[in-house]
């Protein structure tokens, strides 16, 4: 069997195919019989040419195949492809800034060595790097996605070090689609549901004009921690080889607050104790004693967190195309999206200070210390955790705005397009309760009616409690892209297989990015608070490239690639300065397809690619960047710094004005059989290495080899209390190294019968290598292969998806088994309730496989009715306990789906 199918021939086979790894189109035999075939240009290559199964592994997903899979987000649908791992996910909005972030990550070599495109073109990232928030693409104008899964830098310059997005929206509708799904678990909270309109009017070719209109609205609510079992506490008691064990992932800043007395004399270690427990012999509701120290009590964070946020999606795109000849088109692009999320977290915990002989410490304090205790007090803090004030809630409007004017067509012998784009990511970060203003909270400390150590306040000082509410803007923020790109590609001349083409083009692109902290929130007006630094950095890039493609026989063709960049250094609009040096890069790729007899194709690529850093990577000064994820002993006892007993430490960042780019080397090597219509199968082998990878030393690290990392600990002073301890800071640097290899595989097959037309394809990657140097050295290898590491994630060696599907008639039933196999997860310390002694182990997590059930009804022409059932079988996500990457407590949320069996049905009309 030839390797011939027409793009829209075979649809259901292509849409199962393309979800493993590749798609067998219009072949070299078809194009020679032919020749009005329409030439389309494929992600990674900027040669027109007619589609075919060509030298570089591109995956395809159709309309269709992305229905199929029920995804609601383009994060839900990128994130279950088992080529991606390592993204990031939108639940870790959960008590951070970003603002429910999506991105993806080409075989787990990370977001930001994966260039996204918005119809072949650059979209604003958000922050100072290169991360596309997924949030900014509409999901309802897309009419299919490629992802290339092999470096791309020659071509496209920095970023596309693992591989490129392309997200390519529809054109040239005519008529009316409408659309609206509605969905939710079988459990509580969670529910969802959309709409959608897309619209086209005039055609290219009979009226010379086209404009289409695609709109989506989307609804999420939340999921709170208690709605779920496996995530309803932060004291999770478990079984393990038949012996019964507690971990503790309570926080001591507690309601009732905990008390800590620091001493004069730095060899004497602080003291701290829960006065509640030591009146009482127990700890209030929602508290357990900690397993760290058996005088205090924690508080149970983990029941309080909203572990699915709640968010508002809209998204619009427009574009308008006029033929301006027979040979040319002009065309002009609008994408808006507005994304509203709103997370919330526990209560806040804000340190007091209690004065010495105050009737709150006579009371509460004193009697738990000794007459040398009492004598040496150097201060006295109040953990407290002010539940009364309610949960801390955070709303952030994440804005992009996406217009590109072009023309495209044929230029006597080119091909070409053009374009000018101007994109822009924004955020605004606001607070809308948890957080209390300063002048009002520190009058309601001096009432003395209020009891930190009491588990709630007095109802009289509730009106004080809520004046004292702060809600308003915090930050805000925005990156801002402009540029210039023009390509174009022709024949050249007759080589013994067909004829030689060559592509050229060149891109110009500014960036800016801009924080600036809102002038109502900063350490005076807000209690405990640290204000967002203001940032004004920008640099400008340009690339010019070339390309040339040869069919040297009938068999055998081969592309070879170059492309020069300069990237340059950073100018700080508030300090006026210039940070940071220019860099320039060489980059290029080679690649083959040879295909022996028309049912077997080899192909192979070798290129190198770059990476500049990140802006803030070079520009950004010491901030305060929050907590360590985990509680740590003081890294120097026996110090004036010290905090008391095990607990979280600030966290500061910084970056390196003399970081350079990273390097890159690469390849390829595949094949793809296909012996009938009925059967194929196709595997790649690709490997990247990476060097002067910028990296940085993990608390866990620092914390646990103190003296040797003693440069990155430094001072921070609580606004609060004006006490100062140690804290931990994190520093690029451009010292890593990685090595990645695995394989991408896939077989499809398809039967039909008298009833119906049975279609499956099977489809995974083995991760071979996820190997890297141990940040901060240049030599010391490790790797997160099936194990949670040192960078608090794991690289999986199987993902793997089984799609099958019937079509009979009008009603198609499709079944999609995913799985990912387990994992040795991070090491906790936990209580052995036999032995009532502490023990570190690391938990082997199982493997983790669910089940999704869909049904299409096609009513007539014009109504399609959907109906789907995810996790059929309601596998709950295996417990977890590792203490990073978002506030959720015993499971992974970036591993596992934490909505449990949940159903949906869409509806969709066309006229």
């Amino acid at each position: 069997m030839a390797f011939k199918e027409k793009i829209g021939v075979r649809s259901v086979r292509l849409a199962l195919t393309v979800l493993a790894g590749s798609v067998l189109l219009t072949g070299q035999a078809m194009a020679q019989e032919q020749e009005a075939i329409q030439k389309v240009e494929i992600t990674g290559s900027s040669i027109k040419r007619i589609a075919v199964e060509g030298a570089l592994p591109v995956q395809r997903l159709t309309q269709e195949a992305i229905a199929k899979t029920g995804a609601t987000t383009v994060a839900d649908l990128m994130q279950a492809l088992p080529a991606m791992q390592g993204f990031t996910i939108g639940a870790v909005a959960a008590g951070s800034d970003s603002g429910g972030r999506t991105s993806a990550s080409i075989h787990d070599i990370g977001e930001s060595y994966t260039l996204v495109l918005l119809n072949g073109r650059r979209i604003a990232p958000q922050g100072s790097g290169t991360s596309v928030n997924l949030n900014a693409i509409p999901m309802s104008a897309i009419e299919r996605v490629e992802i290339l899964t092999d470096g791309a830098s020659a071509l496209y310059g920095s970023d596309a070090i693992a591989g490129v997005i392309n997200f390519i929206l529809k054109k040239n509708v005519q008529g009316v689609t409408l659309e609206a799904t509605y969905g939710g678990p079988e459990d509580r909270g969670g529910s969802a549901w959309n709409t959608s309109v897309t619209a086209g009017f005039g055609d290219l070719d009979e009226d010379r004009y086209n404009v289409l209109f695609s709109y989506r609205h989307d609804e999420q609510e939340k999921v709170r921690a208690t709605d779920r079992s496996f995530a309803r506490s932060s004291f999770v008691p478990f079984s393990r080889n038949g012996k019964n064990y507690i971990w503790d992932r309570t926080s001591t800043s507690a309601s009732p607050a905990g008390a800590t007395v620091a001493y004069k004399n730095v060899n004497t270690p602080s003291t701290a104790f829960s006065p509640y427990l030591l009146q009482n012999g127990n700890c209030a509701p929602d508290n357990y004693v900690t397993l760290a120290n058996s005088r205090a009590c924690g508080f149970d964070t983990g029941s309080t967190v909203e572990i699915v946020p709640q968010s508002k999606r809209d998204s619009l795109f427009v574009k308008g195309t006029y033929k301006l000849n027979d040979n040319m088109n002009a065309f002009a692009e609008m994408a808006l999206s507005r994304f509203d999320l709103t997370a919330r977290i526990a209560a806040n915990p804000v340190p007091i200070s209690i004065a010495k002989d105050s009737a709150l410490y006579n009371t509460y304090v004193k009697p738990y210390l000794t007459t040398a205790q009492q004598n040496d007090i150097k201060s006295v803090t109040a953990n407290y955790r002010s539940v009364d004030w309610g949960l801390r809630a955070s709303n952030s409007i994440t804005e992009t705005k996406h217009l590109v004017l072009g023309v495209e067509g044929e230029l006597g012998a080119w091909n070409f397009e053009s374009g000018l784009t101007w994109s822009q990511n924004a955020i605004d970060e606001r607070y809308t309760g948890g957080y209390a203003k300063n002048a009002e909270f520190r009058a309601i400390v001096a009432n003395p009616l209020f009891n930190p150590f009491a588990g709630t306040q007095s109802a009289a000082l509730q009106s004080q409690i809520d004046a004292s509410q702060f809600n308003g803007s915090v930050r805000t923020a925005s990156t801002t892209m402009r540029g210039f790109d023009t390509h174009g590609s022709r024949e050249l001349f007759d080589l013994p297989g067909g004829k030689a083409n060559i592509g050229v083009g060149g891109d110009y692109r500014s960036y800016r990015y801009e924080q600036s902290p809102d002038g109502n929130a900063n350490d005076s007006t807000l209690y405990n608070y640290n204000a967002k630094p203001a940032y004004d950095l920008s640099r400008d890039t340009y690339g010019v490239f070339v390309e040339l493609l040869a069919p040297l026989t009938k068999t055998l063709e081969v592309t070879a690639g170059a492309r020069y960049d300069n990237v340059s250094s950073i100018d700080n609009g508030i300090s006026n300065k210039t940070v940071g040096k220019s860099d320039s890069a060489n980059t290029y790729k080679v690649s083959a397809r040879w295909q022996p007899v028309q049912t077997v194709l080899i192909r192979g690529s070798y290129g190198t690619g770059f990476k500049a850093p990140d802006m803030l990577d070079i520009g950004q000064p010491l901030v305060n960047a929050g907590f360590t994820a985990k509680s740590y002993d003081c890294p120097f006892p026996g110090t004036q710094y010290c905090r008391s007993s095990s607990t979280q430490y600030n966290e500061l960042s910084g970056g390196n004005e003399n970081l350079k780019s990273e390097k890159s080397k690469q390849f390829t090597l595949g094949f793809r059989i296909e012996p009938s219509a009925a059967f194929s199968v196709g595997a790649d082998l690709w490997d990247v290495k990476i060097t002067d990878a910028v990296s940085a030393v993990s608390e866990a690290q620092a914390f646990g080899n103190p003296a040797l990392y003693n440069s990155l600990f430094g001072l921070y002073t609580e606004p609060s209390t004006g006490n100062t301890y140690y804290a931990f800071k994190s520093l690029s640097m451009n010292i890593g190294k990685t090595h990645n290899r695995g394989i991408d595989w896939d077989m499809s097959a398809n039967h039909k019968f008298d009833f119906g037309k049975l279609t499956a394809n099977l489809s995974g990657t083995h991760m071979l290598k996820a190997d890297y140097t141990v940040p901060g050295t240049a030599d010391q290898w490790t790797n997160n292969m099936n194990f949670y590491g040192i960078t608090d994630k794991v690289t999986f060696r199987n993902l793997i998806k089984l799609n099958v599907s019937f079509e009979s008639g009008r009603m198609t039933n499709t079944l999609i088994a995913s799985y990912r196999n387990g994992y040795t997860d991070a090491e906790a310390t936990v209580r052995n309730v036999g032995t009532g002694k502490n023990e570190a182990i690391r938990l082997e997590v199982p493997s983790y496989t669910t089940i999704d059930w869909q049904g299409r009804f096609a009513v007539n022409k014009s109504t399609t009715i959907r109906a789907g059932i995810k996790n059929l079988f309601d596998r709950a996500p295996p417990l977890s306990l590792r203490a990073s990457s978002g506030h959720q407590i015993g499971f992974d949320p970036r591993y596992a789906d934490p909505m449990m069996r949940s159903f949906y049905i869409t509806g969709n009309y066309k006229f």
